[in-house]
């Protein structure tokens, strides 16, 4: 008759399983058999793949769980992560008169537009050199201020945007070029 040494003390550090004439230990889920076929040691799951999670791995006894860098969270999947958009929540510290923009993990406060002399203020986001002032020859006529989230995932090349030289005024010409911004040379002019 066969004796369940699974009965009684068990002989494995955790699950036992009966065969005839012996037995053989089997382990929990996140954990695997060592060499002495008694022991249990924890599986590091996070040294299998490194697309386990989008940001960052962490190993636990029996399983792993995923973390997101500060001003993310982590999507049902378990593994994802999207950025908080704090303007969005109202969880920003910026002041009535500047303007909340979203950026990937963060939120800048950006102050609203100042004309630097001789240009003066049209509206929100646009500065006008007067034609009448002898400051403005050589200035462009107007200076345009606009704000765009570069939305991650894009395929790329893409558009930005799109401006135009119009010929509303006779002999004038246009330079378009990108005054700073650019270091990494990132983007491009056609």
């Amino acid at each position: 008759t066969d004796v369940n040494e699974c009965t009684g003390e068990n002989p494995c550090t955790q699950n036992c399983v009966n065969t005839y004439g012996s037995f053989l230990c089997r382990c929990e889920p996140g954990y695997e058999l060592e060499a002495d076929g008694v022991n249990c040691s924890d599986m590091d799951e996070c040294s299998f793949s490194e697309f386990l999670c989008q940001h960052e791995c962490m190993n636990e006894p029996g399983s792993y769980y995923c973390v997101c860098p500060s001003g993310y969270i982590l999507l049902d999947d378990s593994r994802s992560c999207q950025d908080i958009n704090e303007c969005e929540n109202r969880n920003f510290t910026c002041t009535p008169q500047q303007t909340c923009f979203n950026i990937q993990g963060e939120y800048k406060c950006l102050d609203p537009v100042r004309c630097e002399d001789p240009y003066i203020q049209i509206n929100e986001n646009r500065c006008m050199c007067p034609a009448e002032n002898p400051g403005c020859r050589d200035q462009p006529f107007t200076v345009l201020y606009r704000v765009m989230e570069m939305v991650s995932g894009r395929s790329v090349p893409s558009d930005i945007f799109q401006m135009q030289a119009t010929t509303r005024y006779p002999g004038a010409y246009y330079i378009f070029q990108i005054k700073s911004g650019n270091e990494g040379r990132e983007f491009y002019m056609r």
